[in-house]
């Protein structure tokens, strides 16, 4: 996990503008993408108003204020944010010392084989390691948990992966940025706002690499999730 600051960000965003690499928006995913039966819009209306849950609020990046918090509902706690790319984990192509300035090579979570996970193959999200804002292990959240991630009407279902900041928030891995349709790359990549991560509590996807299981223990617990709220 990496700390970023929005200094970095605008300037190589604006720098590649500029250049004519990248166009003024995000390409956004076909609204008819989506992971398992449950609706982004079904999801998100439950998710409108807030019972917070944490002590504070936390920041989505070094240089921000604190204006995030960690909301409660029946078997599951959520939050708004931004998204930074997390390229932690197990070296590839694409996360690595050469393409992230941040880069470490492990995460919190560990695959089923001892291995870090794999942030270009494999949706995670990062949650802030425990403080006196929150702790996210008392919250019933835990290693491999399942997440619902939604952003521009698609929802991707992640596991809870890895850890960061304590007082920072909205972080999730490359794979799930490339599949919400959210430029992945960890130095300039990831979105400003509008990304709602939906976790759900006492949930455990097992192997914690695999996929396939998260998508499928997830459209059950988004099905229970909109039944129960």
């Amino acid at each position: 996990m990496r700390l970023r600051t929005l200094t970095l960000a605008a300037a190589s965003g604006t720098a590649l503008l500029a250049a004519g690499l990248l166009p003024a928006h995000a390409s956004a995913a076909p609204e008819s993408v989506r992971e398992g039966t449950v609706s982004a819009a079904d999801l998100l209306a439950k998710v409108t108003s807030c019972s917070q849950i944490s002590n504070g609020k936390y920041k989505t990046d070094d240089e921000t204020s604190a204006t995030v918090p960690v909301c409660g509902k029946n078997g599951a706690v959520f939050w708004k944010a931004d998204m930074d790319i997390d390229c932690d984990g197990q070296r590839t192509a694409n996360c690595n010392e050469d393409r992230d300035p941040w880069y470490q090579d492990d995460t919190a979570f560990h695959q089923s084989d001892g291995k870090p996970l794999n942030a270009e193959t494999l949706p995670y999200v990062v949650v802030p390691s425990t403080s006196s804002i929150w702790n996210y292990t008392n919250a019933g959240i835990k290693g491999g948990g399942v997440v619902a991630v939604i952003y521009n009407n698609k929802v991707e279902y992640a596991v809870v992966g890895d850890t960061g900041p304590s007082k920072i928030i909205g972080e999730a891995s490359y794979a799930t940025a490339k599949a919400l349709g959210i430029d992945p790359d960890p130095e300039t990549g990831g979105a400003e706002s509008g990304v709602t991560y939906i976790l759900f509590k006492n949930s455990k996807v097992s192997p914690i690499e695999s996929h396939s299981a998260a998508v499928s223990l997830g459209d059950q617990l988004a099905k229970q999730f909109i039944a129960n709220n």
